[in-house]
């Protein structure tokens, strides 16, 4: 398990001046962690299943959403966002990323501190790096907890998992939907990633010439499933996660979860208006509409594209965050005109830590704050429930499902829709 993180201040302005003039783009940040952390890593990040399909269609969905400005006036943006009950300064947050820790050690607790400092969510993964517990003390009550089902035993450790998160004072809980198999990742088959770790040529000459992140590595230690530890039992964490984890969770655990979760309850991962009027009819909270960044079905429509389509399914009201693909404010702006409450950011944030290092989950909010500034003053938005009413133009939406399609995803819900 790594070390604790030595703790990163906020940055200064001067300090934000002098990256975002060599690193005025998210995209710069990929390319400075290409050079700056191993392949394998870099590969595991940014690919997608099968092959990469739906993480260019995800690229250019968003690309293609046209918004329209209005002008005559200034416009001095606030772009603070109440979800769930807390008010946040921004309409953003860090989205979960499992063993995070591999792109640089002690991410999870930079990225707490990141999200701290910017006054945004961080929704930590079952699947990170540092105990729930740990991130929850740097996170200022800003931490949300995502996790995955263990349902051998009839879902006793999911049960447990779920008094952990309350015991911790998470207020948020996030169940992931979209995982009911494992997917093919070509990149990292070819790489040779798998778990538990087997050193191979490719892998050890990947680290070796990245002598900045291997040093990081030797000091922090080498990520693992910090979160799983204290339910292993001292066994092997690689065997009890191939064991124990079971694919997405099931409209019948989700109402079990539901009935015992004091707090907010959000699912991920939904992609059809179907499954988004099951969760609200079994009382969840919010909804992030997700395809996965692209990593678990190729064939997935980009989510983007199915963000208006939830909307209508569940109402003006019920909070509805965006997941899969935001590297902009622009991309922001995008989804909080499609129907969006806020949006959750992966890959940036990671870019940013390969790139920085503990200074990058500060830089990635910061730059994406001053994006999302600039877009909706040059679009002439003054709040963020203001972006829905931009003229835009949508060219992927999902106007319509097939009514007969409707039918088996309702059968599905079981008694309790």
């Amino acid at each position: 398990m790594p070390r604790a993180s030595t703790a990163v201040t906020p940055l200064s302005p001067q300090r934000f001046g002098q990256l975002r003039a060599r690193l005025p783009l998210v995209a710069d940040l990929r390319e400075r962690a290409r050079a700056r952390i191993p392949g394998f890593v870099f590969d595991f990040v940014v690919a997608g299943a099968d092959a990469g399909i739906g993480v260019a269609r995800n690229r250019a969905a968003l690309d293609a959403v046209q918004l329209v400005p209005r002008y005559g006036g200034q416009v001095a943006p606030d772009l603070s966002t109440n979800l769930f009950g807390r008010q946040y300064r921004l309409p953003f947050g860090v989205a979960p990323t499992g063993l995070d820790g591999a792109v640089w050690p002690g991410a999870s607790a930079h990225l707490a501190r990141a999200a701290a400092s910017a006054g945004i969510p961080h929704v930590l993964s079952l699947m990170a790096t540092t105990p729930v517990e740990q991130v929850a003390a740097l996170a200022g009550g800003n931490l949300w907890f995502q996790i995955f089902p263990l349902p051998r035993q009839d879902h006793a450790l999911t049960m447990a998992l779920v008094d952990r998160a309350a015991r911790t004072g998470i207020e948020v809980l996030v169940l992931t939907m979209d995982v009911p198999v494992r997917p093919k990742r070509p990149a990292d088959l070819k790489n040779g990633l798998k778990r538990p770790y087997a050193a191979n040529p490719r892998l050890i000459l990947g680290a070796l010439r990245r002598p900045g992140w291997l040093w990081a590595v030797l000091r922090g230690g080498q990520p693992g499933f910090a979160n799983l530890a204290a339910h292993a039992q001292g066994g092997n964490l690689d065997d009890f996660a191939l064991r124990e984890l079971g694919g997405g969770f099931d409209w019948d655990t989700v109402a079990r979860i539901r009935a015992a979760w004091p707090g907010a309850l959000v699912i991920k991962g939904i992609l059809h208006p179907a499954d988004a009027q099951i969760a609200k009819n079994l009382g969840i909270d919010g909804i992030i509409v997700s395809n996965h960044g692209g990593r678990q079905f190729d064939a997935a429509p980009a989510a983007i594209d199915m963000l208006p389509a939830v909307r209508d399914a569940v109402g003006a009201a019920m909070p509805l965050l965006l997941d899969s693909g935001i590297e902009s404010g622009l991309d922001i702006l995008r989804a909080l005109a499609l129907g969006a409450d806020a949006v959750l950011a992966g890959r940036a944030f990671l870019y940013g830590l390969g790139a920085l290092g503990p200074e990058g989950g500060h830089y990635v909010a910061a730059l994406l704050a001053e994006e999302l500034r600039l877009a909706c003053g040059q679009a002439g938005v003054a709040r963020p429930a203001e972006a829905r009413g931009l003229a835009l133009r949508h060219p992927g939406r999902w106007r319509e499902v097939d009514a007969s399609a409707l039918v088996p995803s309702l059968q599905r819900s079981t008694t309790h829709a």
